[in-house]
């Protein structure tokens, strides 16, 4: 019987008819689904018109791409990409349901965006607000060579336009599904990564989807504790070379 790590995950958070998974559930403790940085620089991002390219075309065309021109993306385009991968649809029930499948609609994954060549916004590091579909100043400055040293040197960190950084919230997840939560964060940060990737097609652009970087630099990078909420999954995007 494998012994590692991984095995030992798998095998503790699976469900069986003789250990249901769950439990009871405290609804009074239930986190919220958003987070906000409250008193930082917002910037609004503006209205988009979705492209008409066929989803066929866009699955057949999506590649990783890890080579980009350099020209900057538009905050319009930065719009469309964010609401893709992470932004609401429709609300109804009391929920915000958003265009990624969520387990229990907990959406404990959050996104920013490292910017290093956009018209319209400095560079540095941004939170998307999903509530307001906004973005909020982490910090200002050029970090894309940072975020390529902390991603064992993959240049295109540094050279994309821009860098969609997801982030996991355990607890919101946990608070419903325990243990059982890890696996849904990992696959819902799949959901919005595909998402990302083929929006980005439609738009003439390709991206690289990152899960090798050091941990704690991207989280000392963005300000995370990496215990409450830690980095977990990277995309680079940008028109192809």
């Amino acid at each position: 019987m494998p012994d590692g790590i991984g095995h030992l995950f798998q095998r503790e958070t699976k469900y069986s008819r003789d250990r249901p998974g769950g439990g009871m559930v405290d609804w009074r403790q239930k986190p919220s689904p958003y987070k906000e940085y409250t008193g930082s620089e917002e910037i609004e991002l503006p209205s988009f018109t979705p492209p008409g390219a066929a989803l066929e075309w866009c699955i057949r065309t999506r590649r990783s791409v890890r080579e980009y021109v350099h020209e900057p993306v538009s905050l319009d385009q930065i719009s469309f990409m964010l609401w893709a991968s992470a932004g609401l649809r429709e609300r109804a029930g009391g929920y915000g349901f958003r265009n990624a499948p969520s387990a229990g609609a907990l959406y404990p994954i959050e996104t920013y965006l490292l910017v290093n060549n956009c018209s319209g916004l400095k560079k540095g590091i941004y939170h998307y607000s999903v509530r307001r579909h906004s973005l909020e100043t982490v910090k200002q400055g050029d970090f894309g060579e940072r975020l390529a040293h902390a991603s064992l040197g993959q240049s295109m960190c540094a050279e994309a336009p821009c860098v969609f950084i997801w982030s996991a919230v355990f607890g919101r997840s946990e608070w419903k599904y325990k243990d059982r939560a890890y696996r849904y964060v990992y696959l819902e940060a799949g959901h919005m990564a595909q998402n990302l990737a083929l929006a980005a097609v439609s738009l003439g652009f390709g991206t690289c989807q990152i899960a090798a970087f050091f941990d704690d630099e991207v989280n000392q990078l963005i300000s995370l504790d990496g215990t409450e909420e830690s980095v977990i999954y990277l995309s680079s995007v940008g028109r192809p070379a």
